[in-house]
């Protein structure tokens, strides 16, 4: 549960903390990285800059990468309870014919849980024991030195209050607004031309079986999650300008044979009064650490869609860096942060370029390349196609022998720059004169 808390206390209970930090968005990665704090016993300020939770939802799959959080966090019961488990995914031709079904989640199940789950379902699970934060607040400017002052504002740029941190955190989403305060400059943006509405229809049939049709101008994704079907329907913009309603009669009509499963995917779009707009693109930033905060979350790594590891690599970062912090005091802080990022940036931005990736085989329009791509897919397999993100499940590093290692590493370079500055300087020895000379 998430517990509006006016700002003056959450900084008034975070005032003896070892570390004092703020974090800048309420989202998945904002929330997961406050929770994993407090379990330590520290008190972060976290603020959003919404009035409310205000995000309609949409669904997530998660990978076993982020079972440790729930374990972390001690809700990892109530984690299994709120989703359901990814069985199969089947891919389906441009005119609606199943072309290949693969067991996704046997292949990951050597590594842990593989579940859908609604984001509103996953924010209420991270948020089991509750999680203070104070809504309608932002931060507008931050003045790095030995410590940060945060300016806070409202919605309306009115000034709120101040802070000093040791930390603050971007957490504030793809759109992030921080990343200006923090002085990161524009990112690296790859904007597919498609959006899609989320909605949500009634489960019918497989509840473990998760399908994906990749249509000629149209892409129509049905993921189960507790009790119901998360719905993304997405095409070009110009087409999407039509409507919902509009949008989804055109694809039925292109799809004259379909199973009742996705028929129903479809009028839930078209039925819906208020569908989620999902705007398909990404966003990527040079540095995590800058010298005023860092970047979390979509705000450092925004991922499309296509591969289904956007909000668990949100996640994972949020926990590499909540266990990273768990070592570091004022002093040591700065080397903690750097390792983070030298670990963990490589491995977000691999998944990130697999999503671009994806992302190239997908939005793509015309007969000819429908044919083409679903020739690529009978003979590529979920496994190879994912091979990359299932290599990354496998290899996630040890965040406490990396905060170890970077605390130990500075360390060592204070105590060789002491002994360098504490060594005596050596006698100059006075000239000899030439042999044989007085």
């Amino acid at each position: 549960m998430l517990n509006d808390t006016t700002l003056s206390e959450q900084l008034a209970a975070q005032r003896d903390d070892r570390l004092r930090v703020l974090i800048v968005g309420a989202g998945i990665a904002g929330i997961t990285l406050a929770q994993l704090l407090r379990t330590q016993g520290l008190h972060p300020v976290l603020i959003d800059r919404m009035p409310r939770m205000e995000h309609p939802g949409y669904m997530l799959a998660l990978m076993p990468s982020v079972d440790q959080t729930f374990i972390d966090l001690g809700v990892r019961a109530q984690y299994r309870a709120a989703g359901t488990p990814l069985v199969r995914y089947s891919f389906r031709s441009h005119r609606g014919k199943t072309l290949r079904t693969d067991a996704l989640g046997e292949l990951l199940s050597i590594y842990g849980d593989y579940s859908g789950i609604s984001r509103g379902e996953l924010i209420d699970v991270l948020t089991h024991d509750g999680c203070r934060v104070t809504y309608g607040t932002t931060v507008s400017t931050v003045r790095a030195g030995s410590v940060t002052t945060a300016r806070f504002v409202d919605r309306d740029d009115r000034e709120v209050g101040t802070g000093e941190f040791d930390l603050v955190v971007a957490a504030d989403g793809i759109r992030s607004r921080m990343r200006a305060v923090l002085g990161v400059g524009a990112p690296d943006v790859v904007d597919t031309g498609w959006s899609g509405w989320v909605a949500w229809a009634d489960e019918l049939g497989d509840s473990g079986l998760g399908e994906e049709l990749w249509g000629d101008g149209f892409f129509l994704g049905a993921y189960p999650v507790k009790g119901r079907l998360g719905v993304f329907l997405g095409g070009p913009d110009a087409e999407l300008a039509s409507g919902p309603a509009a949008f989804a009669a055109s694809v039925r009509r292109r799809l004259p044979r379909l199973n009742a499963r996705l028929a129903a995917s479809i009028d839930a779009v078209a039925t819906d009064p208020d569908p989620y707009l999902w705007r398909l693109h990404d966003a990527r930033v040079p540095r995590w650490v800058l010298p005023g905060g860092v970047l979390l979350g979509d705000a450092a790594a925004g991922f499309l869609p296509t591969a289904g590891i956007g909000a668990g690599m949100a996640m994972e970062s949020a926990w590499m860096l909540g266990r990273m912090l768990a070592h570091a005091d004022r002093t040591s802080l700065a080397s903690v942060l750097a390792a983070w990022e030298r670990v963990e940036r490589p491995r977000v931005e691999s998944a990130q370029s697999n999503s671009r990736m994806l992302a190239k085989l997908m939005f793509r329009r015309g007969r000819l390349i429908a044919w083409l791509r679903e020739a690529v897919m009978r003979m590529l397999s979920v496994r190879a196609a994912l091979g990359p993100i299932i290599k990354l499940v496998a290899s996630r590093p040890d965040p406490d022998e990396v905060a170890r290692e970077a605390i130990a590493a500075r360390s060592h370079a204070v105590q060789t720059s002491a002994a360098q500055t504490l060594a005596p300087t050596p006698p100059v020895a006075a000239e000899t004169p030439p042999y044989g000379r007085p």
